[in-house]
């Protein structure tokens, strides 16, 4: 391979247990290998921990590492010492004694991987101590945390150039899944001494299963999508501390294994709650996004939105914790009128320069333009990463889930009802209006007699609403008053209304609530039943494994190894060695456990 050593590729497989690399991999380990500042944007699954492992090996140096969190940093640590490699972290969760094990380790020049969190990394004493130990490298993981145009922004990253100078040049890499052109700039600018060699891979993640709806009884509706995939593992997003604890405690009424997690539940629950969900099988973290990044489980298999993300990036992010090992995985992604008032109201508060609201508009705009648009979903989510492609066949729009219709008429319907009633009024007086539904404070207000009142008696009221919620996030609706809520026209409304402008708009799926059953996307939707039977017993002897060692499953093998396992049916060691993920190291320590598994499995 160009560039790369003859070690890397025998590396790869005697450690990783890999014939071969991902797409990227190789030319970005080359660069970094080469020296030189090194700038990585890869999706989330792709193995950007990878561009900072193996040349650490090959050299046989130490590579610091900074990552924003504690339990991230943690779990890296465990997975390398399955592998044999010497890695270690210092953080405040560790024991007075691991962190001194850690600091020998680094004196004696032991240590290969580092971790270390950006508040200890700028601490003076510990600058010290890593001058001494001479790393070859500072790998900088979640490298958009330092640009205030991220969506993770962590003002201590800005310390993290100081620290690196202070280091006396050492190279600087920076890893991230997910940066626009704004942040890969300003991530440029602010860690690098120099600038950096930029990679920048395809955004797209062909493995994850992309679907929207808007809000309908969402609590059902997250319902019906955990019971697809009743006995995997998959996180539940929330925007609020309450709403997580209550559909946690839902879904555990309905059978389901699961957990809340979020930043105001005690600390000891917290760490037990996301211990459970990184360690067993088949557990949902219903979670606000303080669960982002710290997810590094690979065979989460779903990921649902019960509110409206944040933004386009957070949206990527947080669904990229799905599917991590290449296999299967599904999403489902709430939204509301509600929330896209709220999150307009939100940036209209903040107490930013005008420049800074203005950009923030924009990126609201183009998450509601991915919730509501009439095309691809795959294509409007890597469009805006800057990336083309064709119709991808696998979100809910492509399989026909959602129709589209011309929506000239029916703008000019409700932009008109907007209009006539004084630009005050919400979605709910609006539809009545529309629908000529005659309510007291319609009658009070007299728009009873307007031109408008029943122009959309053909229509129900909840087709009206969702025809508002699109043109409010097609911007031609603006919030009427931040106090009292209703809408207002704006310039493109009003151009839609007069005839100047066109518009798509979508057929609100109205979902057969008995037809629940859909494509599945489990990754074990291949196997025949020889090999579930052949794998269920592989994964018990995992947990059993896991459960003597104390570390969570995937740590001794992910699911994709089992599968693996169960379709080649290893017999003896040297077959084991042909099983994807399966090193020279784990070989020795799980070969013989597995084989036997294998055999009982077999009688």
């Amino acid at each position: 391979m160009t560039g790369l050593p003859p070690r890397a590729r025998a590396l790869l497989k005697s450690v990783f247990g890999y014939d071969d690399f991902r797409p990227g991999q190789a030319e970005i380990i080359a660069a970094v290998l080469a020296g030189g500042p090194v700038l990585a944007v890869m999706p989330t699954g792709s193995g950007k921990s990878m561009c900072y492992q193996l040349p650490a090996l090959i050299e046989n140096d130490l590579t610091v590492v900074v990552s924003p969190l504690i339990a991230l940093m943690r779990d890296q640590v465990q997975q390398m010492r399955a592998l044999g490699v010497a890695a270690a972290t210092l953080n405040s969760m560790n024991a007075a004694g691991e962190n001194d094990e850690a600091r020998n380790a680094l004196r004696e020049g032991n240590l290969r991987l580092l971790f270390l969190s950006p508040e200890r990394l700028a601490m003076d004493s510990l600058i010290s101590e890593l001058r001494r130990a001479r790393p070859r490298r500072l790998a900088i993981d979640e490298a958009h945390c330092v640009s205030e145009w991220g969506h993770d922004f962590r003002p201590e990253y800005r310390e993290i150039g100081r620290a690196s100078q202070a280091l006396g040049g050492v190279q600087v890499i920076g890893l991230t899944a997910t940066a626009d052109r704004a942040t890969r700039a300003d991530i440029a600018q602010r860690l690098f001494p120099s600038p950096p060699r930029i990679f920048l891979h395809s955004f797209d993640r062909p493995n994850i299963e992309l679907n929207f709806a808007p809000k309908d009884q969402p609590r059902r509706q997250i319902s019906r999508f955990l019971e697809k995939h009743r006995g995997a593992s998959g996180i539940v997003y929330c925007s609020s501390r309450k709403n997580t604890e209550a559909l946690a405690a839902h879904f555990c009424e309905q059978g389901h294994a699961a957990v809340p997690y979020h930043a105001g539940l005690d600390q000891s629950l917290r760490n037990r709650n996301g211990d459970r969900f990184l360690r067993d099988d088949g557990v949902v973290a219903v979670a606000t996004i303080a669960f982002g990044m710290g997810v590094n489980k690979p065979d989460v298999r779903f990921v649902a939105h019960a509110d409206m993300p944040s933004s386009v990036e957070s949206y990527y992010q947080e669904i990229g914790r799905a599917g991590r090992d290449g296999l299967p995985a599904d999403t489902l992604t709430l939204y509301g009128l509600d929330d896209m008032a709220f999150r307009r109201r939100q940036i209209d508060q903040k107490d930013v320069p005008e420049e800074r609201r203005r950009i923030e508009h924009a990126r609201f705009s183009a998450l509601a333009s991915l919730c509501e648009t009439p095309s691809c979903r795959r294509q409007t989510l890597l469009a805006y990463f800057d990336e083309q492609i064709a119709p991808c066949g696998r979100c809910d729009v492509c399989q026909g889930k959602v129709a589209v219709y011309d929506g000239a008429i029916a703008a000019q319907k409700a932009l008109s009802a907007v209009w006539r009633t004084g630009q005050r009024f919400g979605a709910a007086y609006l539809a009545d209006v529309l629908t000529g539904t005659p309510t007291d404070v319609i009658r009070r207000n007299g728009h009873d007699s307007i031109k408008t009142f029943g122009v959309g008696a053909d229509q129900s009221k909840q087709q009206w609403t969702s025809v508002i919620r699109q043109l409010f996030a097609a911007g031609a609706l603006q919030t009427a008053s931040d106090e009292h809520g209703g809408f207002a026209l704006t310039e493109a409304g009003e151009n839609l209304l007069r005839g100047r402008a066109k518009i798509l708009l979508r057929s609100d799926p109205l979902a057969a609530r008995g037809a629940r059953r859909t494509r599945r996307t489990e990754a074990t939707a291949g196997l025949g039943a020889d090999e579930g039977r052949i794998l269920a017993a592989l994964k018990a002897k995992r947990r059993d494994l896991a459960r003597e060692e104390g570390v969570p499953a995937y740590v001794v093998f992910p699911d994709r190894t089992l599968i693996d396992m169960a379709e080649k049916r290893p017999a003896t060691l040297d077959d084991m060695l042909a099983v994807y993920g399966v090193g020279e190291r784990k070989l020795a320590r799980y070969g013989d456990a597995f084989l036997e598994a294998l055999e009982e499995a077999a009688r």
